[in-house]
């Protein structure tokens, strides 16, 4: 079948090579029973790809399933494709065939495969170079005859190197991959694509179709559609609803493309959540800004104590001010007072240089031969250096020490094992 059949068959439109490369190594290797792994972000069409593999395979004709692993649970997923015996688990009232089982002859089509936990991993590695696998809870080996598509938006080579994926796996799903190309990779496919979903939206609220004016055409073109097809179809449905216009212009587009998925640089921190409270993406960006948060300070009380040193007659006047400033920063019930020792008072440098050379013994030596030594500034290193003070503070107690960092115990462990950290 040649590749502009599969397109009328299955609804595929476009014309980009990319997308034709996709489509005809999907049809080239449909009639093997060759384990293949589809690659692309989210919302391109991956499970499209996999139900053209199984229509166009010698499998056609037995069953289908597609299994998002991401949306099955760690503790559950085991029996979900696998099965389970009668009371293998709290809850387990009856026996029940997993996927595995069910669909035996047909294709399996696995959905965010790099979600998968590690454990099922092994098992699924198991099923695809021996065809067998065992219940949970049963010692019986049985077999299956399943043809396995993968698919997954990640990259899932990093994970191997990571840790988060098995390597051998990776290497035994992907004997065959296929790249589904972004919709901002595939530019001359996007109003093609738009003029589509805007007819089947008229026909199907007996509407006339929109049509986009020049200038909308090229603000769609250069939109970035981070969610890809997906993205472009759920903008062509708002417009066919709520525009009130049938002939789109580029300025009552932007009234439906959402202006921050135009930034596509690279964010420290999340979106802001309510008045004053961020979302972290990650501990990694939370330490980030802890340690740039320090540096500054630090920086900052270096430059204000060389500050003192070179004009004594002003320490009182700083040390009013920073009192004043840490008492706005930080109320308290109970009064600040300023070490007499630590910061005199103006009456006490009749003569600067002789009370300095009292108060800090050296001092114009130390100034003259301070060398700046430049910190670490390797996120490792501190994040390694966060984790071992949290477990000492807390005497070993990796609970505490967790809770303490503002991250999950489950996070800690990984990181005690990334780290080598034997507490």
């Amino acid at each position: 079948m040649d590749i502009q059949s599969i397109k009328n068959r299955f609804g595929i439109i476009g014309n980009a090579p990319s997308l034709n490369h996709a489509l005809h190594v999907a049809a080239q290797v449909a009639n093997t029973d060759l384990s293949v792994l589809i690659v692309g972000e989210s919302g391109v069409g991956k499970e499209a790809f996999s139900q053209i593999i199984h229509a166009l395979s010698a499998r056609k004709h037995n069953p289908f399933i597609a299994v998002n692993c991401g949306a099955i649970p760690e503790g559950t997923i085991d029996s979900e494709l696998f099965g389970h015996e009668k009371g293998a688990f709290t809850g387990a009232v009856d026996s029940r065939k997993g996927y595995f089982e069910t669909v035996s002859g047909g294709t399996i089509f696995l959905d965010e495969i790099g979600e998968m936990p590690l454990g099922t991993q092994a098992r699924l590695l198991r099923v695809l170079e021996t065809g067998e696998f065992i219940r949970v809870g049963s010692s019986k080996v049985q077999k299956t005859d399943v043809r396995v598509i993968a698919a997954t938006n990640r990259e899932l080579l990093e994970f191997t190197q990571k840790g988060k994926f098995r390597e051998d796996l990776y290497y035994r799903l992907s004997t065959v991959p296929i790249r589904v190309p972004a919709l901002r990779d595939r530019k001359e496919d996007i109003p093609l694509l738009f003029r589509k979903f805007a007819v089947d939206f008229a026909e199907r609220y007996k509407t006339a179709p929109v049509q986009l004016e020049e200038d909308a055409r090229q603000l769609l073109i250069n939109y970035s559609w981070p969610g890809n097809v997906r993205e472009l179809k759920n903008i062509a449905e708002q417009i066919s609803v709520l525009a009130g216009d049938k002939s789109i212009s580029a300025l009552e587009l932007k009234r439906f493309l959402p202006e921050q998925a135009n930034n596509r640089l690279p964010m420290l921190i999340g979106n802001s959540q309510g008045s004053g409270g961020h979302e972290f993406n990650s501990e990694r960006e939370i330490l980030y800004k802890l340690f740039f948060d320090m540096k500054k300070d630090v920086t900052e009380l270096k430059k204000m104590f060389v500050e003192i040193l070179q004009n004594p007659g002003e320490a009182a006047a700083a040390a009013a001010y920073t009192k004043e400033s840490l008492l706005r920063e930080y109320p308290s019930p109970v009064e600040y007072t300023a070490p007499a020792t630590v910061l005199p008072s103006p009456a006490t440098y009749v003569q600067p240089a002789a009370a300095t050379s009292v108060l800090m013994p050296h001092t114009h030596d130390e100034i003259h031969e301070h060398e700046e030594v430049e910190e670490s500034l390797n996120i490792m290193d501190k994040e390694k250096e966060l984790i071992l003070k949290a477990l000492k503070k807390h005497k070993g107690k990796r609970k505490d020490a967790a809770a303490d960092l503002g991250i999950s115990e489950r996070t800690l462990y990984r990181k005690l094992k990334e780290y080598d950290i034997n507490e």
